[in-house]
């Protein structure tokens, strides 16, 4: 408890630092007020919440501002979802490839065109968003209704953005993605009351076993976000003027999820699918609504079972697309440096396409496994909200954004010399010698 407190005095003695945080914690009580702020010609008495299939994800990521028809109703889901179909546009069009490669040039163009993208996308969200809101609770003309409801939708995610890139810029961690975990976060003591209160006193000790699984169940995502297979690299001997400089031994370090939450999202888009294609036939064949039901039901074995499956496809799939072995190892050619025991060139190109076909297999199978337990949690009893924290998108993302901003934190922490946030040493993946491979 000693050296946490002393930590904490530390982390506030460097002003940058605090400065930072404090930003950020401004900058998020901002983001949290706008979420109960209900949209113009709202009856807030007259909400009923709808927060069945991806509604209810929506509102987890949002924070419940989804279901209080906030002017944030739709944070910024729309930029994250333009965000994805450009990184998909940067890997197939050649156009984007290009302006990809121009660097700060091009990297300014892609967020522009991002932004613009995020604009339409809200709003044809925000008249979606509009038809979910009972008939009972919208208080003036449906018409005037959905058109002011469509502006001020649109600015609400363009001032989460705003919000977002500002957290970047002056605060602590990448905004976009703090926004994303406060959602989340914010429920959590909501869902922790009422698993409690559900369980009452003659249940405090399951309770209590819940709650050791659940930790259990973090340190294994940590793991599987921290886990990494190094190749060692060597570098040949160099000359500089008159000095000779030996050769430096460094390796690659390739992540068991390089894919990150992506195949979760993409398979949790294509889940909604069977439901809504079996109810157009619902009331006409028997088989069709039992594909309905059954799909709708995110507990059910025949549920999780694609959604496994579907999981481990897009990990390799997203994994291909975002490690490419050929670049590795032509920027390690160029650099001089070589795997030993393996031939610069295409021969290291293979070498490192075998090693990640193998380490990303062990991996889809623990995101599988992660993403489908909260289903197993609620069919053990525990409630639908508490059961969200679990596994899935929700936990990936909270573990993520917190070990990122810990690593940030201890790099500022560092330089100015002082003890990291660990007691045992320093958070991995900032201050460990890495091959710079880019």
């Amino acid at each position: 408890m000693k050296k946490f407190l002393t930590t904490i005095k530390n982390i506030f003695a460097i002003d940058d630092l605090r400065v930072r945080i404090l930003n950020t914690i401004g900058f998020i009580a901002i983001f949290r007020l706008g979420s109960y702020v209900v949209l113009p010609g709202v009856d807030p008495n007259q909400l009923k919440a709808n927060t069945a299939g991806l509604f209810g994800l929506l509102d987890t990521f949002l924070g419940g501002a989804f279901s209080n028809a906030s002017i944030f109703a739709l944070g910024i889901m729309p930029y994250i979802s333009a965000s994805i179909v450009l990184q998909l546009l940067t890997i197939a069009v050649p156009y984007f490839q290009k302006m990809q490669k121009e660097g700060e040039s091009g990297r300014k163009k892609i967020n522009q065109i991002t932004r613009v993208l995020t604009i339409v996308i809200t709003l044809a969200q925000a008249v979606g968003f509009v038809a979910t809101i009972n008939a009972e609770a919208i208080a003036i003309n449906t018409t005037l209704f959905t058109i002011t409801s469509m502006i001020v939708l649109t600015a609400g995610t363009i001032f989460c953005m705003w919000i977002g890139e500002k957290i970047t810029d002056k605060g602590i961690g990448n905004g976009i993605s703090m926004l994303i975990m406060i959602g989340i976060v914010s429920r959590f003591p909501g869902a922790l009351a009422a698993e409690f209160l559900s369980k009452q006193l003659n249940g405090a000790l399951l309770f209590l076993f819940e709650l050791a699984v659940l930790f259990f169940v973090v340190m294994s995502v940590i793991m599987l976000t921290q886990a990494i297979r190094r190749i060692p690299v060597q570098y040949a001997k160099q000359v500089g003027g008159s000095s000779l400089y030996s050769g430096q031994r460094q390796f690659i370090p390739l992540k068991v999820n390089a894919a990150g939450v992506m195949p979760i999202i993409f398979a949790q888009s294509l889940m909604f699918l069977p439901s809504m294609i079996a109810g157009l036939w619902a009331d006409q064949s028997e088989t069709a609504n039992y594909i309905g039901s059954t799909f709708s039901d995110f507990t059910s074995w025949q549920y999780n079972l694609v959604f496994g499956l579907l999981i481990l496809i897009f990990t390799y799939f997203y994994t291909a697309i975002s490690v490419d072995p050929n670049r590795i190892a032509e920027d390690l050619k160029r650099s001089g440096g070589f795997v030993p025991g393996v031939k610069p060139g295409k021969a290291t190109s293979e070498y490192i396409d075998a090693i990640l076909t193998r380490i990303t297999l062990p991996g889809a199978i623990f995101l599988a496994l992660v993403a489908i337990f909260p289903a197993i949690a609620m069919m053990f009893g525990i409630t639908r909200e508490f059961s969200q924290f679990f596994g899935g998108t929700s936990l990936i993302i909270m573990v993520g954004v917190v070990l990122d901003t810990l690593q940030q934190i201890e790099s500022y922490l560092l330089m100015r010399h002082y003890d990291g946030m660990m007691k045992s040493g320093k958070l991995r993946g900032r201050t460990e010698n890495i091959a710079m491979v880019s």
